[in-house]
């Protein structure tokens, strides 16, 4: 049975130097895990036939399909602020690109699909549980309406990986609309090769950014539209208590969408300072650090276009200093206004910020549950504080903040009910809580047992819903379930 791919291979056309063509490694014995069928039928694939045996074969990179021109795309980064001049893909093969039903081209990579020439003594390999995650989390952020790669499916291999013992092993197909990283950028830069900038920049433009295609500066453009993006998204993150644990200049697309699904996690006390990364020893991407990361990282990628601003250097970085000085503006914006609309605000007056900043502070002094706190926040609208109060170690510290919300949200003239609707749907009762992913990827490496992974996917698809029979998804860990540390898996 033919599994057929529409590629359309745009990046691979790009000179040589932009990437290695190279095959994935066979795998003795694929077996389909899950196939996600409505993203397959968004990109023009027959999900019946990727049910199949030949669907699992290509899945796990044993079969290359007909159109494919695999790739492992070249890039460098700073890791924790080191930079590292060649990193590119050391597990990840691009298998090609597709257009959507939506008219939008979509990389299809495979994760954990064997070695490359950028694997650096890795075997290119992928374990079970980080396959896991990352199929949860990303799924989940997108049910969550944040721009993000995709996982289309997750496959065993038959095979183990050695890590700190033996692990199953297992490939994602990962789908972006592309994988090209701030360090794409800087893998040229650190080469002084201009014109390859010129020709990445190029391409993005044409692939992310049409519009700015006849714009008078399209690399200062170009600069700003990332900019925009990244502000946007970052705000995103936070507004539902995401930490993505390692934001490298590798790990941040220039689309706009999060990328790559290492040690990240959710917070459940509302903690600033939270960290969970297990390699993030300082702090680094910690909560509240993420947008000025951010920031750090765009400046990265304003150098690296500096060449194409102008010859004279003076003029192209105060050129790039203007347009990365919009981001704290943007980011602000984007964050507050989400944050205004998540206390079940429909119009801003002066003493907003700080009445939202107040709440936060009570939050964190009171270990409130992030997620928690906000969506019962919506009963207390109507007068039933009781779920919100229960969140806040000393309820005090809620009724003290609570008597001036009131007296704020009685000059809209938005009713109790039309406030609580509102405010429920941009306020989650269901994320991808640590301790329940850490459980269903037990439950898949220590018995083969999926159902346990099945269920928490069904769950997190819908996550502004009440969902009554399965409220226990929504509960914070006891403190004998409490995850304090994740891995990245590589």
């Amino acid at each position: 049975m033919t599994v057929h791919f529409p590629f359309q291979n745009s990046y691979a056309a790009l000179p040589d130097g932009f990437f290695a063509r190279v095959a994935p490694t066979p795998v003795s014995a694929p077996r389909l895990i899950k196939l996600n069928r409505p993203l397959a039928i968004q990109l023009g694939l027959d999900p019946d036939m990727l049910e199949t045996a030949d669907g699992a074969a290509i899945l796990a990179g044993k079969t290359v399909p007909a159109g494919a021109d695999p790739i492992a795309m070249a890039y460098a980064g700073h890791q924790f602020g080191q930079f590292v001049p060649q990193l590119g893909d050391g597990r990840a093969i691009l298998l090609g690109e597709v257009i959507d039903k939506d008219g939008v081209r979509r990389d299809i990579q495979l994760k954990g699909s064997g070695p490359t020439p950028f694997s650096r003594r890795g075997d290119g390999r992928a374990a079970l549980g980080p396959v896991l995650r990352e199929y949860i989390v990303s799924e989940a952020m997108y049910a969550l309406g944040i721009p993000t790669t995709r996982s289309l499916a997750a496959v065993v291999t038959g095979e183990h990986v050695i890590r700190e013992t033996a692990l199953p092993g297992a490939v994602l197909t990962r789908v972006a609309s592309s994988h090209i990283r701030v360090g794409t950028f800087q893998f040229f830069a650190a080469r002084g090769n201009t014109e390859a900038i010129r020709a990445l920049a190029d391409h993005v433009i044409a692939r992310h950014y049409p519009q700015l295609r006849d714009a008078e500066r399209p690399y200062h453009a170009l600069l700003a539209g990332v900019v925009a993006r990244q502000a946007e998204l970052i705000a995103r993150w936070l507004l539902v208590g995401f930490i993505h644990g390692v934001m490298n200049t590798d790990n941040s697309s220039v689309s706009g969408e999060t990328i790559d699904y290492g040690p990240c996690a959710f917070m459940d006390a509302y903690n600033p300072s939270q960290v969970f990364s297990s390699i993030d020893a300082m702090g680094r991407y910690a909560y509240a650090n993420q947008p000025r990361i951010a920031l750090w990282n765009l400046t990265r990628l304003a150098e690296c276009l500096l060449p194409l601003f102008s010859d004279d250097q003076e003029k192209a970085i105060a050129e790039a200093q203007d347009i990365l000085g919009a981001f704290s503006d943007q980011f602000s914006a984007a964050y507050q206004a989400a944050l205004r609309r998540k206390i079940g605000l429909f119009t801003e007056r002066d003493g907003d910020e700080a009445l939202i900043q107040d709440l936060l502070d009570a939050m964190a002094k009171n270990q409130a549950d992030f997620t928690l706190t906000f969506r019962k926040l919506g009963d207390a609208a109507a007068d039933d504080a009781a779920d919100v109060r229960a969140q806040f170690m000393e309820p005090a510290a809620f009724d003290e903040w609570a008597d001036r919300w009131r007296a704020r949200i009685a000059l809209e003239q938005q009713g109790a009910e039309e406030r609580r609707t509102a405010m429920n749907a941009v306020n989650p009762m269901f994320i991808p809580r640590n301790h329940r992913v850490e459980a269903v990827i037990q439950a898949a490496v220590d018995d083969d047992n999926y159902a346990p992974f099945e269920e928490l996917v069904l769950v997190l698809a819908k996550p502004f819903d009440d969902q009554p029979d399965h409220a226990p998804y929504a509960d914070p860990p006891l403190p004998d379930q409490r995850v304090l540390r994740t891995f990245c898996g590589t």
